[in-house]
């Protein structure tokens, strides 16, 4: 007879060798959605680019074998992949290994190895196999059955691989190398050695596999023209270049040209429908690619907003414009981060509801903080009716090995902005936050603008803070915003110059414990209130300030710290793990509507 104590040492040794992985088993703060995305054979399963969308794909989120922690081998650019024999690790993709959901938790993982099988539909045969990651933190090497397939460094920016060489029928073997040395010389945000919160790496966002011919559309640009009643088109093709586009409200076809691929052409729409977060209309497009012996190569679904957005003066003021009318923009910081899966949202549902909750507050952006997100956020926000102000995730050592550090900086930056270029909800880049990370402020603001000049451009929020451990770049003086933070605020706020309108970019930070629903870690915020009445009151005291400021200050935009907790942040709307609203939202949308409706009042 096995005894006791031999079953209770066998569990220790499986234990330690994870074969049972027990650093997860209980969530410390879980969501509503926990459950679901635990439950989920293949989590985040919705088709991962909204707007250039083919009806066949594969998921491939889900269990994969994982190496990590301190005995993995060393995972930057390797030219073989490491051996996964007597690995009985998994991890739940795409969650980070940092994360609950993951199945790992571990506290920073460096060298990650994650390896999956998977098998192709037979009738994909014939086709060029396309493998997509939304994102991999930071540095990744992709090997198909023992070869490599490629290699990619950023954090925050989708990449694919053309796969097709590498493939074999039956059974197929996909191996991914991510490392991520967390050491602030690659953009990382909050997510750095200087960031406020947990650290993560490795996968984060869906990986999937997209069949093409040998000749497809590669990637499209999409640009409303408002006053010239058209859409500007680029289609990036490879191979055939003949174009057909047809644009539609829903019901019946607007607008169709024949093109050509890799020049611009327009597609005109005669009476426009305007998007706006009071009337978020989005029309459909469909881009077909034709051979040269007229058989169709590639067919693409997508969608685009009728809106544009500038500086003008409005009583002599310089005011943002939407569509040619003054409305004043508040919103939330909204920082992204979940306590169940940290970067990455648990489920589909738990991605919208924090945009639908904004929405449901009376507010009319977000100010996007510090990370990016998958397609679908941005989608969603299109869809709902929300501006975005998008930032670019900070950079912490910029002024180490400067040649490496800046050059990564510059280079994501521009991934990150073509690959959410065509989203009419983003409105304004924010390349820099207060002085984190900053370097040519002035020359990089310059450029962004140049290379997007459809949207407005923050080339340092909150340029009047500044961490400890470096010199402030300050006011850049030029973009389009003169932009101050102030805690709690919000007077003191900037005001406009002759050139550029005033934003508030952010302020508030008031606190609010909320018992059973915080992180396990000691809980802070700018100031406190008691009860969610107090809190409330305080809120509309602040905005009915804000509102004085509009009307005699010049002030265009105020940004409120913020959408929900944040790990020791106590001063969200909503608690951490999204069950408790912290404020009575109805009195909440109530002030924020009744100062938009005085905005368009100035417009008379």
């Amino acid at each position: 007879m096995i005894s006791y104590k031999y079953y209770r040492t066998l569990l220790i040794i499986l234990l330690i060798t994870g074969y049972f992985n027990v650093s997860a088993q209980d969530a410390q703060l879980p969501t509503p959605w926990t459950n679901d995305a635990m439950q989920a054979s293949v989590p985040l399963s919705e088709y991962p680019r909204p707007q250039l969308q083919r009806d066949e794909w594969i998921c491939l989120n889900g269990k994969w074998d994982y190496q990590g922690g301190k005995g993995a081998p060393v995972a930057l650019h390797p030219q073989a992949p490491a051996s996964f024999e007597g690995v009985h690790e998994k991890i739940l993709v795409p969650y980070c290994p940092e994360s609950f959901l993951s199945g790992i938790r571990r506290k920073q993982e460096i060298n990650m190895w994650y390896q999956k099988t998977f098998e192709l539909p037979a009738v994909w045969k014939g086709k060029q196999i396309i493998l997509h990651f939304g994102a991999v933190d930071h540095s990744a090497t992709v090997f198909i059955n023992g070869k490599k397939a490629g290699t990619h460094e950023g954090g925050y920016d989708a990449f694919n691989f053309n796969i097709t060489p590498f493939l074999k029928s039956g059974s197929n073997t996909l191996i991914v190398a991510a490392q991520d040395l967390n050491d602030g010389r690659t953009p990382s945000g909050k997510n750095g050695p200087r960031g406020d919160y947990t650290f993560t790496s490795g996968i984060w966002q869906t990986v999937w596999l997209e069949p093409v011919s040998s000749n497809y559309i590669k990637s499209i640009r999409l640009l409303p023209d408002v006053d010239g009643r058209r859409l500007k088109v680029f289609v990036n093709s490879d191979g055939a270049n003949k174009i057909a586009a047809v644009a539609s409200d829903g019901h019946k076809t607007v607008s169709y040209t024949d093109a050509v691929a890799g020049t611009y052409f327009y597609l005109p729409i005669e009476k426009p429908v305007l998007w706006s977060p009071d009337t978020p209309f989005l029309y459909d497009l469909k881009l077909t690619l034709y051979n040269a012996d007229g058989s169709v190569a590639d067919e693409v679904k997508s969608y685009f907003g009728m809106r544009d957005i500038k500086l003008g003066k409005l009583n002599g003021v310089v005011r943002p414009l939407l569509n040619g009318k003054f409305v004043m923009q508040l919103g939330l910081l909204d920082q992204g981060y979940w306590p169940d899966g940290v970067l990455t949202a648990p489920t589909e549902e738990a991605l919208k509801s924090d945009i639908s909750f904004t929405k449901k507050a009376g507010y009319n952006l977000i100010r996007k903080h510090m990370k990016t997100e998958p397609q679908r956020f941005y989608y969603w926000a299109d869809k709902m009716g929300l501006l975005v102000w998008q930032d670019m995730p900070a950079i912490w050592y910029q002024h180490e090995d400067t040649a490496a550090t800046r050059k990564a900086f510059r280079k994501e930056l521009k991934a990150i902005m073509d690959e959410h270029y065509n989203s009419p909800s983003i409105i304004t880049w924010v390349p820099f936050n207060e002085n984190w990370g900053a370097f040519d402020v002035k020359e990089i603001t310059n450029w962004v603008k140049a290379y997007d000049p459809s949207r407005l451009v923050n080339g340092n929020s909150g340029f009047n803070n500044n961490p400890d451990y470096q010199k402030p770049y300050g006011d850049p003086g030029n973009g389009d915003y003169v932009d101050t933070h102030i805690y709690v605020g919000p007077y003191s706020a900037s005001v406009p110059d002759d050139k550029r309108a005033a934003s508030l970019g952010e302020f508030g930070g008031v606190g609010l414990f909320t018992r059973g629903h915080m992180w396990p870690i000691e809980n802070n915020a700018y100031a406190y209130e008691p009860t969610q009445a107090a809190l409330t009151d305080r809120y509309i005291l602040l905005l009915e300030q804000v509102e004085q400021l509009m009307k005699y200050r010049g002030l265009s935009v105020a940004i409120y710290t913020q959408t929900t907790d944040v790990e020791h942040e106590v001063n969200g709307l909503l608690t951490y793990d999204r069950k408790v609203e912290k404020m009575q939202v109805e009195r909440i949308k109530e002030v924020n509507q009744a100062v938009m409706e005085e905005s368009k009042k100035m417009n008379d």
